[in-house]
């Protein structure tokens, strides 16, 4: 699947650096963390080294299927670089302690 911009929502911002909320249907890893699944420059975004991102994976349909793993990640690298083939790369790290199976169920 592809990354969606409309399901990636601004949290807080402060001191220059963003927490975001991103809800998903995708794998979390691989699909999500994925070098070039988030791109600065494909997916008009502005994600910067530090920055924290909250993914919530969906069994089916976002916000109202099953909830199965909640895990924080960060920006680690951002390819700023416009000549290379990856310009504009978002690489994610996942963060503490991961939770898997069904957490709850919103239906």
């Amino acid at each position: 699947m592809a990354f969606n911009a409309a399901n990636l929502a601004l949290l807080s911002d402060a001191n220059g650096f963003c927490s975001y909320r991103y809800d998903t249907t995708d794998e979390i890893v691989p699909d999500v963390e994925a070098a070039g699944y988030m791109n600065n420059k494909d997916d008009s975004l502005n994600l910067k080294k530090g920055d924290t991102i909250r993914v919530f994976q969906w069994a089916t349909a976002i916000r109202t299927g099953t909830l199965t793993k909640v895990v924080d990640m960060a920006v680690t690298n951002v390819i700023d670089n416009d000549a290379a083939a990856s310009a504009g790369n978002v690489n994610l790290a996942e963060m503490g302690i991961a939770s898997s199976g069904v957490l709850s169920s919103l239906a």
